[in-house]
């Protein structure tokens, strides 16, 4: 499965958890909305999705990997600063990290152009 297709499969899941429990989905959306906010806040938006991509490495989530280097890209984070993300996953996760980190490698062609 391609990057943009694991992306597309998290919206639709998404989109299906939001028909089928809306308070719930509702609830989760605001709390993500919370945390990833910037203004008031310690963290930039470029500095949270970094982090995001690492932690998604680090659970061995591909789709939010797709998610998180997309929304990397879209926050103004460079290539580099995404691998250097990805690199410290691995430093704390190993051969397996590596394995996913690869995942970031795919996103990264297929959302930079």
């Amino acid at each position: 499965m391609s990057m943009k297709e694991s992306f597309s499969q998290a919206q639709k899941w998404m989109a299906e958890f939001s028909q089928k429990s809306p308070d719930k989905m509702r609830a989760f959306q605001e709390m993500a909305e919370t945390i990833e906010k910037e203004e008031g806040e310690s963290l930039n938006k470029k500095t949270k999705e970094l982090i995001a991509v690492a932690l998604s490495i680090a659970r061995d989530c591909e789709w939010c990997i797709a998610f998180h280097v997309k929304d990397a890209l879209n926050a103004g984070a460079t290539e580099e600063e995404i691998l250097e993300a990805a690199w410290m996953a691995i430093l704390m996760g190993g051969g397996p990290a590596l394995m996913h980190a690869g995942l970031v490698l795919d996103a990264l062609k297929e959302f930079r152009g």
